[in-house]
């Protein structure tokens, strides 16, 4: 089974029924293994509306909302909705992809410390090294936007 493969069927565990996104070179995989499944992608011209809108679906429906970035620049165009879901206590689960770990030291185009850029706005972020993590990450990334004040996450 591939690593998106496992990613995708985690986020149906949790009950998925929409991400709202852009598609990118790093989370084509991703984009690919959710065409088998029942988790519906709604394509939109900005990172930062995919945000609003899994802040908006958070709001209403109390389960977090799911928004889908790429890397570097993309990611951070996120940061605006992502804030603002943190900042009003709304359930969102932000998805990013990332350069390669053997890029994360070097000078690397698009790479950006995304980790770090998210740490102020999100209640919990991780970053996934090895693929048998991925349902341990999800779970606790679900899990961590509902509790107490609900808030934005960051995978």
């Amino acid at each position: 089974m591939k690593a998106s493969d496992l990613f995708v069927r985690c986020l149906e565990n949790e009950g998925v029924q929409y991400i709202f996104g852009i598609p990118g070179e790093e989370n084509t995989d991703l984009i690919d293994s959710l065409i088998n499944s029942d988790i519906e992608f709604i394509l939109v011209h900005h990172e930062q509306a995919a945000a609003f809108m899994a802040d908006i679906y958070g709001r209403l429906t109390g389960k977090p909302g799911v928004c889908l970035g790429t890397l570097g620049p993309g990611a951070t165009n996120l940061l605006t909705g992502i804030g603002s879901a943190y900042l009003d206590y709304s359930p969102v689960v932000a998805i990013t992809g990332q350069a390669g770990l053997d890029r994360i030291h070097k000078e690397s185009h698009q790479y950006v410390d995304i980790i770090g850029v998210f740490e102020e706005v999100t209640k919990w972020n991780q970053q996934i090294k090895v693929p048998h993590t991925i349902p341990e990450i999800i779970r606790k990334a679900f899990k961590t936007a509902v509790i107490e004040k609900p808030g934005a996450v960051h995978i």
